[in-house]
């Protein structure tokens, strides 16, 4: 569902149309997919309801239990947004469970060229929780 903010997205969509409804695509170059899902997953390691106020229940995922070390999915945004101070800012919630295949979940910009920049990045999987 995508709220009246640009880039602005609960996922709370049918199916798989968060990538239309959110303003995303999935990145073709990439190794394996985000997917969309409102309940766990592989069991314990799935938060049990997203962390969208109210009645939110639908998250973004990936399963990295089944990567190699090194693999890579990407979703992008499909919106361009021009380079502002103060005005447009990345925020969000995750949730990423302590595991061997745990990467690191990164955001990225990209300059007018096309170089992709790491703004921030983490691989705090010590919490379970969002």
């Amino acid at each position: 569902y995508y709220t009246s903010i640009p880039g602005s997205c609960n996922f709370e969509t049918q199916d798989q149309e968060w990538t239309t409804a959110c303003g995303l695509t999935q990145d073709t170059t990439d190794d394996f997919d985000w997917n969309i899902s409102n309940s766990a997953v592989t069991g314990q390691t799935d938060p049990h309801t997203d962390h969208t106020p109210g009645r939110g229940q639908s998250f973004l995922y990936v399963n990295s239990s089944a990567q190699k070390e090194g693999n890579r999915a990407r979703i992008t945004t499909t919106k361009f947004f021009p380079a502002s101070l103060g005005v447009c800012r990345v925020r969000f919630w995750f949730w990423m469970f302590p595991s061997r295949q745990t990467g690191v979940l990164k955001v990225y910009t990209v300059e007018e060229h096309g170089m992709d920049i790491l703004m921030w990045s983490s691989s705090r999987i010590e919490e379970n929780k969002w």
